[in-house]
């Protein structure tokens, strides 16, 4: 496989509907303390095959992003990686994936693979998973697009979390239309179910993606 090298640096513009064909999935380059961490990721790798919905990563083989690319793989299903030159270099890429996109920033990682996605999951995770199921939230809130938006709860990971967004919303720094972007459901399937039905709530948007 001949890895793919994106160096213009451009964004692309978002699709604005949400027919799905890849989900990106942001998720820890660690496995973590439980089990039930690892068999989520395996279970949501399996749930994209059965729906014919590619995965999107951030093309490491290492952790909960490793098994989950695994469990794609092993049923014939499509893997995109997306990585930067740096870790790339480190040998931490997977080398099996359907498609290896090598980026020269983090910054265009990113961009890439909201490119790429219909939609967006955070499996558990640490502060690199925080920040990027944050900001394509945040991109969503401020109308950039559409897509659907989500946490994968295994095992309770997300409930401090969800408890804090809900204190936001009371507290009434998050808006409770902007609350409901970001779903929430403990198994793969309901979560999915609820993307395919996803209908992003009308509002005004804020900014162009060019002033920011």
């Amino acid at each position: 496989m001949e890895p793919v090298r994106r160096t213009d640096g451009a964004p692309t513009p978002f699709h604005t509907d949400i027919s799905m064909k890849n989900i990106c999935v942001y998720c820890g380059s660690s496995p973590g303390r439980l089990e039930a961490y690892s068999d989520g990721a395996r279970a949501l790798g399996q749930a994209l095959v059965a729906r014919d919905l590619g995965l999107v990563y951030g093309g490491a083989s290492v952790g909960l992003m490793g098994l989950v690319a695994d469990a794609v793989l092993q049923l014939g299903g499509r893997a995109i990686g997306v990585i930067p030159q740096a870790l790339e270099r480190k040998e931490l890429a997977h080398k099996g994936l359907t498609e290896l996109h090598i980026t020269d920033s983090m910054h265009e990682r990113k961009m890439r693979m909201a490119e790429l996605s219909d939609g967006f999951i955070a499996l558990p995770g640490g502060i690199g998973t925080f920040e990027e199921i944050f900001e394509i939230w945040t991109w969503a809130q401020l109308g950039f697009h559409a897509k659907p938006c989500g946490l994968l709860n295994v095992a309770g990971y997300y409930d401090g979390l969800t408890a804090f967004l809900d204190h936001a919303v009371a507290e009434q720094f998050v808006k409770p239309p902007h609350r409901t972007i970001l779903l929430v459901e403990s198994q793969p399937d309901a979560l999915l179910d609820r993307f395919a039905s996803y209908q992003a709530p009308s509002a005004h948007k804020w900014v162009e993606r060019e002033q920011t």
